[in-house]
């Protein structure tokens, strides 16, 4: 797993970052990162009490036109750090008692978080490791990942390949996402907590619900019940907001409607998932997402 030829996500690239080149997302072979800090705004059991120890990494292997992270997953602000200087950030999040470190789309920088993880955990510290992903995928990276990842959060984004080619540049999304996914489980199960409520281990699978593409959602849902089981724990989110691009796009301009965002729900009651979180409805005002409320599945 190195930079020289990457194939680092299921585009498979193949540039030599290290010698200067760039494929899709735009990394460079020094790790980049945009912010970090403790997160309240995750998952309950990932948030708990002291804030999930969230890192924002620059670049994205996704091209979201409508991601409203774009500043630094699309357009790469951000600060260079070196192996040891990650390291310093994980071990200030510890320090902060954080639950867990939480690498937002660190898929770009992988041989350098895997560095600093092992820096890290040389020096002591410890946290259960949160693997948060657009679900964009390959079983490659998953494998080399495997035994240092203890949480998978994934998507799964489009359930037809049409629109993660249009919204995403991703014309192989579904097929990638769903395999990433049953990796994820084969890995690491599905999720387990302490005595207190803090995730420890497994897996969530995240649906976003898209303005005029509810429908894609719900097959998800279909499809994970399917070939999962209701075991899992799925996260139904309502906090779609129209930035970046997204103007450009039939539907994408404008928040979701409710009776979308119901027609999802109702789906994933009728299929009977007794796991997870159901988020609360959006307003058309918008969405600060640390003050996003769960309600739990039952």
């Amino acid at each position: 797993m190195d930079y020289s030829d990457c194939k680092l996500c299921p585009r498979a690239c193949g540039v030599d970052r290290e010698a200067g080149e760039f494929g899709f997302c735009g990394a460079g072979s020094k790790l980049k990162i945009y912010r970090y800090g403790p997160h309240f705004g995750e998952e309950p059991p990932f948030s708990g009490e002291n804030g999930s120890g969230t890192i924002f990494f620059s670049h994205c292997t996704l091209g979201c036109q409508y991601c409203q992270n774009f500043p630094w997953s699309q357009d790469g602000a951000g600060k260079e750090y070196s192996c040891e200087e990650f390291a310093d950030i994980l071990i200030g999040l510890a320090k902060e008692k954080c639950h867990n470190w939480n690498l937002v789309s660190p898929t770009s920088w992988l041989p350098d978080v895997k560095n600093g993880i092992d820096i890290a955990k040389k020096a002591g510290f410890f946290l259960p490791i949160l693997y948060n992903t657009s679900g964009f995928e390959c079983e490659k990276s998953l494998d080399d990942m495997a035994g240092i990842v203890d949480i998978y959060v994934t998507d799964l984004r489009y359930s037809k390949n049409e629109s993660a080619k249009e919204l995403s540049g991703a014309e192989n999304y579904v097929e990638s996402a769903r395999a990433a996914l049953l990796k994820m489980v084969e890995q690491v199960g599905h999720l387990r907590v302490d005595a207190a409520g803090i995730a420890v281990s497994g897996v969530v699978c995240r649906i976003l619900v898209l303005p005029g593409r509810a429908d894609e959602a719900a097959d998800s849902l279909r499809w994970l019940k399917e070939n999962v089981g209701r075991d899992i724990h799925i996260s139904v989110m309502s906090q779609y907001t129209p930035t970046y691009n997204a103007c450009e796009f039939d539907e994408m301009n404008r928040m979701l409607y409710r009776d979308e965002y119901e027609m999802v729900c109702d789906v994933a009651e009728e299929l009977e998932f007794y796991n997870g979180w159901i988020q609360d409805f959006i307003p058309d005002e918008g969405v600060d997402d640390e003050l996003v409320g769960y309600n739990m599945k039952s």
